[in-house]
């Protein structure tokens, strides 16, 4: 199994920013970032994959980038301008598959501890 392992979470006032980082144990086809609210659904923010580059959700709109370095085997996420509602666990994922709904939680197999983002206003 890949193991996945974020850092980087913390607290930061809105308008802060902030910069996750996920370490994998081997490399795999596709690494995304979700992130989970109390009380919500578990939502895909991006994903990067061999053929498709970077995938973002809407919600994203610019505020957040996520790159990957295929040397280190690791996704990072800079996350600019957070907002309170940004508040939530935020996790890494992994798989070995080709698909396309590629910020859908269900294909991913591979997942990492999560670490904890918290805006303040």
């Amino acid at each position: 199994p890949v193991q996945l392992v974020e850092s980087g979470g913390g607290s930061v006032q809105a308008g802060g920013s902030l910069r996750l980082s996920c370490a994998a144990s081997q490399s795999t086809h596709r690494m995304a970032w979700f992130r989970q609210a109390p009380g919500k659904e578990r939502e895909g923010i991006a994903a990067i994959d061999f053929y498709r580059g970077t995938t973002y959700a809407d919600f994203v709109k610019g505020r957040f980038t996520s790159s990957r370095d295929n040397d280190k085997n690791t996704l990072y996420l800079q996350m600019n301008t957070l907002k309170p509602e940004d508040t939530a666990m935020y996790y890494c994922a992994a798989d070995f598959r080709f698909m396309s709904a590629v910020l859908d939680a269900a294909n991913y197999n591979f997942w990492g501890q999560g670490t904890q983002v918290t805006v303040s206003s």
